[in-house]
């Protein structure tokens, strides 16, 4: 498949994540739509690995090339499991102190 399709579907993916967090109100819909950027993200480096391994593999020049995009992919993956972690037990501490999880509510905890 061209890379275009992957670039294109990369794009729509993380457009839509962006629309969610500047749109939305709920935390957790908010923390999806920043895991769907991060997937997009991912999507797009996992592409450009294998495009760039398939361009090496032609010339014999790296047996590892294009691996490189898969390990940040990997890296990236941790980070956002971690997030998951203290993301969610943040939204749980919102949701018992103010019983919602409108981050319009987060003002409230100011005081």
């Amino acid at each position: 498949m061209p890379i275009q399709y992957y670039i294109t579907l990369s794009i729509v993916l993380f457009c839509i994540g962006i629309v969610g967090v500047l749109t939305r109100r709920n935390a957790i819909i908010i923390f999806m739509c920043i895991e769907l950027m991060l997937n997009a993200v991912n999507l797009l480096l996992v592409a450009f690995s294998k495009m760039h391994n398939a361009g090496a593999v032609g010339s014999d020049a790296n047996p590892t090339a294009g691996v490189d995009g898969q390990l940040f992919v990997f890296f990236i993956m941790v980070v956002a499991a971690a997030e998951v972690s203290v993301g969610l037990s943040i939204i749980v501490m919102m949701y018992r102190n103010t019983h919602s999880v409108d981050v319009n509510f987060l003002n409230r905890l100011k005081n």
